[in-house]
């Protein structure tokens, strides 16, 4: 058998040979010699299997605000990989060349778990699994997490956050420490456009803030489906008690992308968006897919001092004290690790 091919170990066995896969909340029930919804895992013999492990479809060293995670390791870069294919059909996908493709094992392009933790500790501070959802590499992401642990690197994923909880409960054990949720409407938006559970997503994020998981929140406005000002302000309420004020929410542009072509989100709906969560409690919304925008800087939540001005992925500035409080009034400001000067990134693939 490939190297890509490999038996997952979160799924149950049903009778009739089929069995049910429990890594996303879809818990697609497949019979032998099918493949689940996002056609990366397939029963062969009455067995689960991940058709994808190692096969990525890009390799490349980022800047981790560009995920984005603004208070996680401000400066680093991670090492993200992705591979093909999603549990989610969204039509306005940026990245649908990756995420629209169905995985095939004969033609894949296997990098080993032990090779892409070596290429990380060379130049990196993390790992990072994106571009694509990244439960389709679940079970590779949880071999890779255990050896970048080993070796001081932090893990993390930026997903639709539509795991189960027994794989958030895998992931955090093998390493997982950052999770970015892309949050994709209200609950008529998720039936609409990605026949799913909205709930599924909140409960998800709820759960990683317990395990001790550094989450952020992205809230793509994309003109005419999730940009109703009723939506947005259910989303930043719940945000708020749900998460906490602390939880950074990131309000970020729309372009026109794949199958849907409204016009881009106008600048000032997301400064809508940002006003709408401060006032609600948010302590730290940003804008996003606008660069050099006020709204993505941070700034003090007690004195309004800038602390940490950007454009686009850079850092341009960092005034976060050491202690990691606010220099002028003494403030915490909630920051996973340590600022890290960091300029260019690399494709390795």
């Amino acid at each position: 058998m490939q190297p890509t091919i490999r038996e997952s170990p979160l799924y149950e066995r049903l009778k009739g040979g089929k069995v049910r896969c429990l890594v996303c909340e879809r818990r697609c029930v497949i019979e032998e010699g099918g493949r689940g919804f996002c056609k990366t895992r397939a029963n062969i013999s009455g067995k689960l299997y991940t058709l994808v492990y190692g096969d990525l479809s890009a390799l490349e060293s980022r800047p981790i605000e560009i995920k984005p995670f603004f208070h996680f390791w401000p400066g680093s870069t991670s090492l993200t990989f992705s591979t093909w294919s999603c549990n989610f059909t969204c039509p306005w996908c940026q990245n649908w060349h990756l995420s629209r493709v169905e995985p095939d094992p004969a033609r894949a392009n296997y990098v080993p778990p032990e090779r892409l933790v070596e290429l990380a500790s060379q130049r990196d501070e993390g790992v990072c699994v994106s571009f694509n959802e990244p439960l389709m590499l679940f079970e590779y992401s949880l071999d890779v997490f255990r050896l970048a642990r080993a070796m001081n690197l932090y893990c993390t994923y930026v997903s639709n956050g539509y795991m189960t909880l027994e794989a958030l409960k895998m992931l955090r054990e093998s390493g997982l420490d950052g999770l970015k949720i892309d949050v994709k409407g209200g609950r008529e938006e998720y039936r609409l456009y990605n026949s799913a559970n909205a709930e599924v997503v909140w409960r998800n994020a709820r759960v990683a803030k317990r395990m001790g998981i550094h989450v952020e929140i992205v809230y793509l406005v994309v003109t005419g489906a999730t940009d109703k000002d009723e939506i947005i302000e259910e989303c930043v309420e719940r945000h708020v008690k749900e998460l906490g004020p602390d939880t950074p929410i990131h309000f970020t542009r729309y372009f026109p992308a794949y199958l849907y072509h409204e016009p881009p989100t106008p600048v000032e709906k997301l400064e809508w968006c940002y006003e709408r969560a401060k006032k609600a409690g948010a302590r730290f919304p940003y804008i996003g897919n606008v660069p050099g925008h006020r709204y993505e800087n941070t700034y003090c939540p007690e004195c309004g001092e800038l602390l940490i001005k950007r454009y686009g992925p850079r850092i341009l500035r960092y005034s976060v004290a050491e202690d990691k409080r606010c220099p002028r009034c003494g403030a915490e400001i909630p920051i996973v690790g340590r600022y890290v000067q960091k300029g260019r990134w690399f494709s390795l693939l």
